[in-house]
């Protein structure tokens, strides 16, 4: 069975992918993005192991002998779902297996923007050594904070527990209340009481640009802003404004509305803003649990068995 994986392994990760290659898996890893040779290797690929270029109708349609697309990773927002099921394509994903990985950059784009780590890096690097006034009276720690978390999935249910050992009050909102012994607010009342917000829901249409303007205007002056679950959960704009403005007092951000993201972002510009290019999820412990669930469905899907975490 022919697996194509749409990621540019290196050699640690080839060796685990040469485990499943006896098991009869012939797995072909090409770089990420829509053009060759990723469209050559398509072609005869039966399943597809997909990370983060989309895979869209016409991507699908020139995969004639396609059956099985696996997400790596949870978001399936990247996969057209009604083409795959036109196609008789079964999609699965793998909630829980970067779930750690997202926890702790989360919690490290939290210290990173509190204790503001870029600006003092590019400092010691330029042999400058000592921060202004300014800086040193922006530094703050999490012990104190009231972190507002919007979501309490996976990600969440590991984070929470760290921060409160760490001296924060931790909150939540969802859909609905869970039984955990953190104190659940509605959206407009976390808004408020948060000192750190952090975004750990999936994007749809409800969730489009869910903090904007006027989510961003119920925030305490001074807060901080983590997003390590979609950049299209923000309003770029608004939240340039509002830490221009010094309503926020800064933003750790790993998701981005448009992925690249643009170097004409003003985002980038600001010295408030701690930037990751999506990899929250990228470890070496989180491909070594994605790639043993990916091999389990590839297999059987080859052999006709269940498979799990299907979503389409």
């Amino acid at each position: 069975m022919k697996v194509l994986f749409h990621y540019d392994a290196g050699p640690r990760l080839r060796d685990e992918l040469d485990r499943l290659r006896s098991q009869g898996l012939d797995i072909v890893c090409c770089p990420q993005g829509p053009a060759e040779p990723f469209l050559t290797e398509l072609k005869d690929a039966e399943a597809l192991w997909h990370v983060l270029e989309p895979v869209t109708a016409e991507i699908i349609s020139q995969a004639p002998n396609l059956r099985l697309i696996q997400k790596i990773g949870v978001g399936v927002n990247t996969i057209d779902l009604e083409a795959a099921k036109a196609a008789g394509i079964a999609v699965c994903n793998m909630p829980g297996t970067n779930s750690r990985a997202v926890a702790e950059m989360t919690l490290l784009l939290m210290l990173s923007t509190l204790r503001r780590l870029p600006q003092t890096d590019a400092l010691c690097r330029s042999g400058a050594w000592t921060p202004d006034d300014a800086m040193k009276e922006s530094f703050s720690e999490v012990a104190g904070k009231t972190v507002g978390l919007i979501g309490f999935g996976s990600v969440p249910q590991i984070l929470a527990p760290i921060l409160e050992a760490m001296g924060a009050t931790v909150i939540y909102t969802a859909r609905s209340k869970r039984d955990v012994p953190y104190r659940y607010f509605t959206m407009p009342e976390l808004l408020e009481q948060a000192d750190i917000l952090s975004l750990h829901i999936p994007f749809t249409g409800e969730t489009d640009k869910l903090i904007g303007t006027d989510a961003l205007s119920r925030m305490k002056r001074g807060a901080v802003l983590i997003n390590t679950a979609r950049g299209q959960l923000v309003d770029e704009t608004a939240l340039h404004a509002a830490l221009v403005s010094g309503h926020l007092s800064g933003a750790g951000l790993d998701v981005f509305d448009e992925e690249p993201v643009s170097k004409a972002s003003p985002l980038l510009d600001l010295p408030n803003v701690t930037l990751s290019p999506h990899l929250a999820w990228l470890t070496r412990e989180t491909f070594d649990r994605s790639i043993e669930i990916a091999g389990q469905n590839s297999l059987a899907s080859r052999d006709g068995g269940a498979l799990v975490h299907r979503v389409a």
